[in-house]
């Protein structure tokens, strides 16, 4: 199996509580991450709009995903011929909620979204008082030069079914988009899942975050055998990996555990 290589960057930024300035750091990053040869940038969950703590302007911000938010990430798409995968507010059914959306676009619009399924509940937060959960689909991806990504949020990581029933799409990228809350050992999990996830699944891994003092930090992509191919520290910048399908198609013939499992993922209700 031979291919394409394909640039994709992670994005590091603080999203705060003005869409205006949130975009202008996004056009700057996405111009940043295609000069350095990136064909798919990723960056952070609620990118469009953040707030800490929660409260009700998060429905005030809320967009459709045919909204302000999404036409100008369609827009720098464009400009810039990128997919661009980001975290949205998006509005939501129930009275003072919201979705926590993850959509990926290219200069036609959406080509793929992705709502939060497993909302954060722990580590004495407690997100689904204000968002509303994902309901169980199909999963949501998107392919670019013979190269399958596919969207996952944050706390998802940490339920290893949700990179499994990706894996299971063909998919040679998930993508994930994080706001990964800093506190003890939580630098370690961050990194510790993401390997794991790219390791057990035998595929890329990418994450975008928040930068501290909210978030961890250390966006990077992970290669399929475990390996860190590019990060980023603490600041606000871009990294960009190049992924190669030919090596996700060799670490998986020297090591097929995909092939020899012997249990599938369902739904439970």
């Amino acid at each position: 199996m031979t291919g394409a290589t394909i640039g994709v960057a992670v994005a590091q930024f603080a999203p705060a509580a003005d869409e205006s300035a949130n975009l202008e750091v996004i056009a700057t990053l996405v111009a940043r991450a295609r000069s350095r040869g990136a064909k798919v940038v990723l960056f952070p969950e609620y990118s469009s709009y953040f707030v800490d703590p929660f409260d009700a302007s998060l429905a005030e911000h809320a967009q459709d995903l045919d909204g302000p938010f999404v036409t100008a990430l369609t827009a720098l798409a464009s400009e810039h011929d990128v997919h661009i995968v980001a975290g949205l507010v998006e509005r939501a059914d129930t009275k003072g909620h919201v979705r926590n959306t993850v959509v990926a676009v290219d200069a036609g619009g959406v080509v793929a979204r992705y709502r939060k399924l497993h909302l954060y509940d722990a580590f004495g937060q407690r997100e689904s008082d204000w968002v509303e959960p994902g309901a169980l689909e199909a999963p949501q991806t998107f392919e670019l030069e013979g190269i399958r990504f596919a969207l996952m949020t944050c706390y998802d990581l940490r339920f290893p079914e949700v990179s499994r029933v990706l894996a299971d799409t063909g998919a040679h990228v998930i993508l994930v988009a994080a706001e990964w809350v800093r506190g003890p050992l939580k630098e370690d999990h961050w990194r510790t899942l993401l390997h794991a996830r790219a390791i057990e699944n035998t595929l890329y891994v990418a994450g975008a975050d928040h930068p501290p003092p909210l978030g961890v930090g250390h966006s990077v992509v992970v290669d399929p055998q475990g390996v860190p191919v590019v990060s980023i520290g603490t600041s606000t910048d871009v990294a960009v990996a190049f992924v190669d399908p030919a090596i996700v198609h060799r670490v998986r013939r020297v090591n097929p555990a995909l092939a020899l499992r012997r249990y599938t993922v369902t739904p439970r209700d």
